[in-house]
């Protein structure tokens, strides 16, 4: 039996467009991903720990500092989180 490729499109519309997943991400990777400019206001600790919100295929649409305001910035913009360990 083979298993079925989906898109990147097709994984995030099946089923729960809405749903969101939370995962803990060093600063250091935000660091190294991100434009100087977009964080230089921001204080950041390589080794610190933050919470990255993002969509089913993956794209990241936010970064807060703590899992419970992570959790409740996708509440407030109408969207399921799951936690990722």
């Amino acid at each position: 039996m083979m298993t079925p490729v989906l898109s990147m499109e097709a994984f995030a519309a099946l089923g729960a467009p809405n749903l969101v997943y939370v995962r803990p991400i060093k600063a250091a990777e935000i660091i190294a991903s991100t434009p100087a400019a977009q964080i230089q206001s921001f204080e950041l600790d390589p080794d610190q720990t933050l919470y990255a919100v993002h969509r089913a295929d993956g794209e990241r649409l936010a970064v807060l500092t703590d899992r419970d305001s992570a959790m409740a910035a996708a509440l407030a913009h109408e969207l399921a989180p799951v936690s990722v360990h």
